[in-house]
């Protein structure tokens, strides 16, 4: 009868009304929560090697949003590893008491295959979905196919390409844009793995200089990657962006900041968070997958 729900008169009503008035009373969303089933807690759960994972900015991103989102609810919020090898532990996550709903970063299919049934309409990937799972990401396929035939129309024709990790499948598509341009242009891929760090990025500079030395520009799908380009390029002596153009993914703070400048595709972090953190808390119907547009960001790199 607090809730204003359920049969009652309007004499009692006004009795009760009369009586939180007077007692103060405020309702428990904890409580309010259990009794409903709806749970207090909102789980980011973060895929990846070792817990270093939850260290990366993208991942702060997405757990600020979430947490802004969920603070509306009057819901709390956990944030969480999970071990790439053991992808079972997804499901012991999702069992847990109390949790209202679950968001995975950086998904893969295997674990989101053990989502359990009861869980379902309470859990969002950022990334990857499957068929009870909605997907909510970036379109780095468009992104992708944006930057690449930019540096296609400044002349550029020897392109090579840094990616992400081999196990996140949400950067095939940027791949595959990437090789899609290169066919159309007659070009030879050039694909070297990254892993969204700037170590790998210097790494990959020089492999790539090594490997194929007429290269002249550089691709890379993470602001991270391609800032570590730069400095692997500087390294060996190699102008930028006169002898090779580069160019990264997500417009991070620090792009700008670069010299040169980064030249970039965007990469709507925090939108992508609270729609997938609304999808999950108000029970909304979603399409299965959900893309937000990456805009090209042209600087002095490339």
């Amino acid at each position: 009868m607090v809730t204003g729900q359920g049969p009652a008169s309007a004499k009692a009503r006004d009795r009760v009304t009369a009586a939180v008035t007077r007692l103060g009373y405020v309702p428990d969303a904890a409580a309010r929560a259990l009794a409903s089933r709806s749970g207090t807690r909102l789980a980011i759960a973060v895929i990846g090697h070792t817990a270093a994972v939850l260290d990366d900015p993208y991942v702060g991103r997405v757990l600020t949003t979430a947490a802004h989102i969920a603070a509306e609810r009057e819901v709390g919020v956990s944030l969480h590893w999970l071990p790439l090898n053991e992808p079972v532990t997804l499901a012991a996550l999702a069992g847990r008491r109390g949790l209202g709903g679950l968001l995975v970063v950086n998904p893969t299919r295997p674990a989101l295959e053990t989502v359990p049934r009861d869980l379902r309409g309470r859990v969002a990937a950022i990334g990857v979905g499957t068929r009870h799972v909605p997907s909510f990401d970036v379109d780095n396929r468009t992104g992708t196919d944006g930057v690449v035939r930019h540096l296609v129309s400044t002349g550029r024709r020897r392109i090579a390409m840094v990616t992400g990790p081999s196990w996140l499948p949400c950067g095939d598509r940027a791949v595959e844009a990437y090789t899609r341009v290169m066919r159309d242009i007659g070009g030879e891929t050039r694909v070297v793995p990254g892993d969204f760090t700037a170590a790998r990025g210097a790494a990959a500079a020089a492999e790539i200089m090594a490997h194929w030395p007429d290269t002249d520009a550089v691709f890379a799908l993470s602001d991270l990657t391609a800032l570590g380009v730069l400095d692997g390029l500087h390294a060996l002596g190699v102008d930028v962006p006169g002898d090779v153009a580069v160019a990264g993914f997500d417009d991070i703070a620090f792009a700008s900041l670069s010299r040169p400048a980064l030249t970039t595709s965007t990469h709507p972090v925090e939108d992508i968070a609270a729609a997938a953190a609304r999808a999950v808390l108000d029970r909304g119907g979603t399409d299965r997958v959900t893309f937000f547009p990456s805009t090209l960001v042209v600087r002095e790199s490339a």
